[in-house]
C-alpha cells in the first residue's frame, strides 16, 4: 500500500468513526475489515442479479422453443391444406424466431459463464475476508496485550519513583535522628565532666558547689527513708535517730 492510499485510509476511518485521538491500528484495521465486507456484499448481489437475469433470459428461452414448434406445426398444416403461400409466410416467421432463439442462447451462456465467474470470486474474496478477519484479531489482541504492558510499566515506573523518594526521605529521617542522639549524648558527657553546667545550678557554681549538693540530696533521701521506716515500724524513729547523733 502506498503512503498515498495508507493516509487515505486512515483519513476515511477517522471520518467515519468520528475519532478525535491518534491513529490506533485497530481502528484502521476494523475499517480494512469492514471495507471489505461490503466488496463482498457487492459480488454477492452480483451473483444474484446475474442469476435472477438467467433465470429470466431461460424462460424467455423456453417460450420461444414453443413458438417455433408451434409455428412449424402451423406451417405444416398450411401445405396440408394446399395453402403454400400461408406456409412460407409461416416459415418466415420460424425464421425470425430462430435469430431470437439463437440471440437468447447466446445471452443464456454468456450469463452462465459470467456467474461461474462471480461465484468462484466471491468463494476466493470470502476466503480472503476470514483470513484477514484472523489476522486482524490476532493483530488486535497482541497490540492490546503491548498497550496493557506499556500501562503496567509506566506504573511501575511511577510506584519505584514513589518508593524511591519514601526511600530518601526515611534516610533523611534517619540521619536526622542519628545526629540528635550522637548530639544527645554528646551534651550528657559534657554535663558529667563539667564541662556544660547543670541548668539546675546556680549560674557560675563550681564543683565544689554540686559536690555540697549532691551530699544534701542523699542525706534527705536517707531521712525520708528512716522515717517512712518509722511510721512502718521497721527501724527507730526520727527522734531515736537524732538522739543516736
Amino acid at each position: 500500500m502506498g503512503i498515498f492510499s495508507r493516509i487515505s485510509t486512515i483519513f476515511k476511518a477517522k471520518v467515519s468513526k468520528a475519532l478525535d485521538r491518534a491513529e490506533d491500528p485497530r481502528e484502521t484495521l476494523d475499517y480494512s475489515y469492514e471495507k471489505q465486507l461490503e466488496m463482498l456484499q457487492k459480488v454477492k448481489r452480483g451473483i444474484v442479479e446475474v442469476t435472477t437475469a438467467k433465470k429470466r433470459l431461460e424462460l424467455q428461452l423456453a417460450k420461444q422453443r414453443e413458438d417455433i414448434a408451434k409455428l412449424d406445426n402451423q406451417a405444416r398444416q398450411a401445405l396440408q391444406m394446399g395453402r403454400e403461400d400461408l406456409a412460407r409466410t409461416i416459415l418466415q416467421r420460424k425464421a425470425t424466431a430462430m435469430e431470437t432463439l439463437q440471440s437468447l442462447e447466446t445471452q443464456v451462456a454468456n450469463l452462465d459463464n459470467e456467474q461461474a465467474k462471480l461465484v468462484d470470486a466471491e468463494a476466493r474474496l470470502s476466503a480472503k475476508v476470514e483470513a484477514f478477519r484472523t489476522r486482524k484479531e490476532v493483530i488486535k489482541a497482541t497490540y492490546s496485550a503491548a498497550e496493557a504492558q506499556v500501562r503496567i510499566g509506566e506504573a511501575i515506573s511511577g510506584i519505584s519513583e514513589e518508593l524511591t523518594d519514601i526511600g530518601v526521605a526515611i534516610d533523611r529521617a534517619e540521619n536526622k535522628t542519628a545526629q540528635l542522639q550522637a548530639r544527645a549524648s554528646a551534651i550528657d558527657e559534657l554535663m558529667a565532666t563539667g564541662v556544660l553546667a547543670d541548668a539546675t545550678l546556680p549560674a557560675g557554681g563550681s564543683e565544689i558547689d554540686r559536690e555540697l549538693q549532691r551530699l544534701t540530696s542523699a542525706s534527705t533521701v536517707e531521712a525520708e527513708l528512716a522515717r517512712m521506716k518509722a511510721e512502718l515500724g521497721q527501724g527507730p524513729s526520727p527522734k531515736q535517730l537524732e538522739s543516736g547523733r
